[in-house]
């Protein structure tokens, strides 16, 4: 499971002309899923992004997670970020799950985002055209994958 978290002042995800999801201070997470993935990548993920010290404290310095800032948090599903680059010009997705193992994935990712910050996350549509639009703070933008623990 790969990740791309983004420090944001805000953030929408509108599809169809709707706003289905709107935040100010917090994160916008990018969910990209393979079948490879598992309960173990999901609970690893969110502890990670749940802790991650981004925010700045009264010093100015990176030093708070979201939990501490009471931030916001929208969480999209985007297959793109499964892509293989390394041959031609054309990435190649075959990596990336199909719905029927994306999304329940994509849904237990949000119940366990949830329940570790006690709070309701918002979402995107999963496999809609979204349109993204953030205010990035910083910017401060961090890629994870569960499969490259670094």
């Amino acid at each position: 499971m790969r990740v791309i978290i983004q420090r944001v002042l805000s953030a929408s995800v509108t599809v169809d002309f709707k706003v289905v999801a709107d935040i100010q201070q917090g994160l916008l997470v990018l969910v990209g899923i393979e079948d490879a993935d598992n309960q173990e990548d999901i609970d690893w993920l969110v502890g990670k992004i749940t802790k991650i010290r981004i925010f700045a404290d009264e010093n100015e310095v990176m030093n708070c997670s979201i939990q501490d800032v009471k931030g916001e948090m929208i969480v999209v599903s985007q297959f793109t970020l499964q892509a293989a680059t390394k041959k031609g010009n054309r990435p190649s997705y075959i990596k990336a799950s199909k719905p029927d193992i994306a999304i329940p994935l994509y849904e237990s990712f949000i119940r366990k985002m949830e329940l570790e910050l006690g709070k309701k996350v918002q979402t995107g549509i999963f496999g809609a055209d979204m349109k993204v639009a953030l205010i990035n703070d910083g910017p401060v933008t961090i890629s994870i994958d569960s499969k490259n623990k670094e």
